[in-house]
């Protein structure tokens, strides 16, 4: 009961952690659809990731099995050279369902990332072409899509860290609840501050390079990004502050 209660603790954490780039993803999106549409968008994708998160883990056998390559890049007619140092690099030559699923899912995020960044970019001077209209179903459709990947993650980590099925579903549940509690606040944040939301645009399109790494068989420490993501985070928030103070100081010079 112990380990279970640990194994609780720490796997909450862990999925909050993972969940931060979902929030991100979720926020971003949703933040060109209405105003008033907006929480529920929020709301409807996070539950869609818990429940694809859940689903999957019913599913543990399949989860395993994803893991284990169906094709092999040595079985195609390759010069010998090219077989012998595939031989020797079993990450790259074997491709696995996971492995498509991942690369499919980062460059869906890397597609989503440049497609906003055009339209912060371009559309700040091109004000006489109309952006395509949002639809409530297609925010939805594309938090639905990447909720896959990032559930996919989730539970690969939380097979990992306990044993007990109740474990991984209560933690996922709790992580969730977490996510939707901080969503709004992340959301308006990040909305209210133009070049946040640039840096959040640039961390998605970080998250989707190393997934498609991943998929490619060259694993990418999350820590590492994390760190990156945390650092760009404080300097951006620094500068607000001193845009805020200068701010100040031409207005009660005023």
């Amino acid at each position: 009961m112990l380990n279970d209660a640990i194994a609780l603790i720490a796997l909450t954490a862990m999925e909050i952690v993972l969940g931060i780039d979902n929030i991100v993803f979720i926020s971003v999106v949703s933040s060109r659809l209405p105003v008033e549409q907006q929480k529920l968008a929020r709301q409807i994708g996070l539950l869609a990731a818990m429940g694809t998160r859940i689903v999957l883990l019913l599913a543990i056998t399949w989860i395993v099995k994803a893991d284990e390559p169906f094709f092999s890049l040595t079985t195609l007619p390759l010069p010998e050279d090219w077989g012998k140092w595939l031989a020797t690099h079993k990450d790259i030559n074997g491709l696995s369902v996971r492995d498509m699923i991942v690369l499919g899912g980062g460059l869906f995020l890397i597609w989503s990332s440049v497609r906003e960044i055009h339209h912060k970019v371009e559309g700040a001077h091109e004000a006489h072409d109309a952006p395509k209209e949002v639809t409530f179903r297609s925010v939805i459709f594309q938090i639905a899509v990447i909720d896959i990947i990032f559930s996919l993650a989730s539970v690969i980590t939380a097979v990992g860290m306990a044993d007990s099925l109740w474990v991984m579903i209560t933690a996922v549940i709790l992580a969730v609840g977490v996510m939707m509690v901080f969503a709004g606040p992340v959301s308006v944040f990040v909305e209210k501050h133009p070049t946040v939301k640039m840096l959040a645009l640039s961390f998605l399109l970080l998250i989707g390079v190393m997934l498609v790494a991943d998929s490619l068989g060259t694993h990418i420490d999350k820590g590492y990004i994390y760190f990156a993501m945390a650092f760009a985070l404080g300097v951006e928030v620094l500068n607000l502050r001193m845009s805020a103070q200068a701010a100040r100081r031409t207005k009660g010079a005023h």
